[in-house]
């Protein structure tokens, strides 16, 4: 199995912040206010933080996770986009960045799982909040330009729909 020990410090932090990076790709894609973003952030830290498959290298990125959580630190504070680039731009270069190195360190199984992992975070963050509408009414579960976030995110990470 695939341990820390197989990455770097930076490279550990890339791949357990990757499911929150994901859910903030699906906020810029379609932001609303801030209760919106307030409710796929939550969303994708719980998915992030309480992964549903029990593959250990995924387990121990969300334990890592965990104690950045709960020692209040933000995983993604250091992510700041250059100016004059778009901040979509850099969730995906980040996200292939992970994805890189899962591929290259850990086994296809432990790859596979860690992809599903990141996807399922995102999807979590989508389903959170209704965007558009008037109080409510005529907003969408996932907005057009979300679904668009999470094509790209499946086709990049190899993965389709469940």
């Amino acid at each position: 199995m695939t341990s820390k020990a197989d990455f770097t410090e930076d490279e550990w932090v890339k791949l357990y912040r990757a499911p929150m990076v994901a859910g903030l790709g699906v906020s810029l894609a379609d932001p609303g206010g801030p209760i919106e973003i307030t409710k796929e952030a939550m969303a994708a830290m719980r998915t992030a933080a309480a992964p549903t498959t029990e593959q250990g290298l995924v387990v121990d990125l969300a334990e890592g996770l965990k104690v950045v959580l709960e020692e209040r630190q933000n995983p993604v504070a250091d992510l700041k986009p250059q100016a004059g680039t778009d901040p979509r731009e850099m969730v995906f270069e980040e996200l292939q960045e992970a994805n890189r190195i899962i591929t290259e360190k850990a086994t296809s199984e432990e790859a596979s799982n860690y992809r599903s992992w990141v996807l399922e975070s995102a999807r979590n963050a989508a389903d959170a909040a209704k965007e558009g509408g008037f109080f409510g009414m005529g907003a969408e579960i996932v907005s057009e330009r979300e679904q668009q976030v999470l094509a790209r995110l499946e086709e990049m990470l190899g993965a389709g729909p469940d």
